[in-house]
């Protein structure tokens, strides 16, 4: 394998019209929240707001890891405290009959190190995945435009999203038959409806890996990777995903491996253009850690709801170590910070990052 791109600050090169996108960004998740924060009387995330899943897990960093991959978080081994939410990517709170990507944040406890900006005093590393290799759009410009037709969908009849959804879904497969994909017809409601478990999570976007610059993957590895094929059919269920993995977790829990693919060529793995996919011959992921979650139920009605309430994820909650890199992952940085601050003036309880399990009161738990 070629060596690592060796990281220095001058691999960004942000455009001078960011902080413009970065307004028309916020524009567009305030449109989101006010609607739904009016519709259910509480504020939920503007993108991703339903939970499929809320449960503690467990990290373990390998030891004797090669120095390339002894970075960070990474560069020692140890043993951290996780919650772990499941999702999927609406800005509203859907019928899972409306197909959409699913996604993974994961929030490891108790990291020590020198802090990302916005993050000072705090001591946990965010992990924000989904179950595709790369970003939907390339550039904040081209994610403001999708956002604007997620925006401008929210709220409208659930029935009617239903059947697009099947329609979009049909049109998905038909390229999927000929190895082709639309990522939007995934986002807008065509996605493959697998199960939240045993499908694999990728940052999709670059960070700092250390001395060095990496994207991230979740991918089971325990029993639940047989269900990587599975689909799930919530025909007349509207909380079918948390049915299905409340089931599947809490028969036999589940283990995921985390890994790391190393930029060997920032020609070929650009860091400004988010929607590229990199070669994985070229540089395959590499595990670095251990993500396990014990035998529970994974989505508990009127427990997990206020559970998550006090939660927010951010690629920006972490180490220096492990700077988000590239345009959309700097117009993540006020864009979620400006989503966590709405939900929590309107829901009267501003959101902390927790240092233990016992701030959320995230416990296993079993199905009543």
């Amino acid at each position: 394998m070629s060596q690592p791109v060796r990281y220095s600050a001058d691999v960004e090169r942000p455009e001078t019209d960011e902080a413009e996108t970065i307004a028309g960004l916020k524009e567009q998740f305030k449109a989101i929240l006010d609607t739904t924060s009016q519709d259910y009387g509480h504020a939920v995330r503007s993108v991703h707001a339903k939970s499929h899943g809320l449960v503690p897990g467990r990290l373990t960093v390998h030891g004797d890891l090669p120095p390339e991959l002894a970075q960070g978080l990474f560069a020692q081994a140890g043993d951290y405290d996780a919650i772990l939410r499941f999702s999927t990517n609406a800005g509203d709170i859907l019928d899972d009959a409306i197909r959409l990507p699913r996604g993974l944040a994961v929030k490891v406890l108790g990291v020590a190190g020198e802090r990302l900006p916005g993050s000072e005093g705090d001591t946990t590393q965010d992990f924000v995945t989904a179950n595709a290799p790369a970003f939907a759009a390339p550039t904040p410009e081209k994610f403001l435009g999708n956002l604007k037709m997620l925006a401008a969908t929210t709220d409208k009849a659930e029935g009617a999203k239903k059947v697009l959804s099947t329609v979009m879904r049909a049109f998905e497969a038909g390229l999927e038959a000929v190895g082709q994909k639309s990522v939007l017809l995934n986002t807008l409601g065509g996605a493959k409806p697998v199960h939240p478990l045993g499908t694999s999570y990728f940052s999709q976007t670059p960070f700092r890996y250390g001395d060095h610059i990496a994207k991230f993957q979740f991918v089971p590895v325990s029993g639940i990777k047989d269900f990587a094929d599975e689909t799930i059919d919530a025909t007349g269920r509207p909380d079918a995903n948390r049915g299905a993995m409340n089931e599947l977790l809490e028969e036999q829990g589940g283990t995921w491996e985390l890994r790391v693919q190393l930029n060997t060529d920032l020609d070929a793995m650009p860091i400004e253009d988010a929607s590229a996919v990199w070669d994985e011959e070229a540089s395959p992921y590499r595990t670095v850690a251990t993500l396990t979650v014990a035998p529970q139920a994974a989505w508990v009605y009127g427990t997990s709801e206020r559970q998550e309430d006090k939660l927010a994820f951010s690629v920006w909650h972490g180490l220096a170590a492990h700077q988000p890199l590239g345009a959309v992952n700097r117009a993540r940085k006020d864009t979620y910070k400006f989503s966590a601050d709405y939900r929590g003036a309107f829901n009267g309880c501003p959101i902390h990052e927790p240092k233990r399990l016992e701030d959320v009161a995230v416990a296993p738990m079993t199905v009543t």
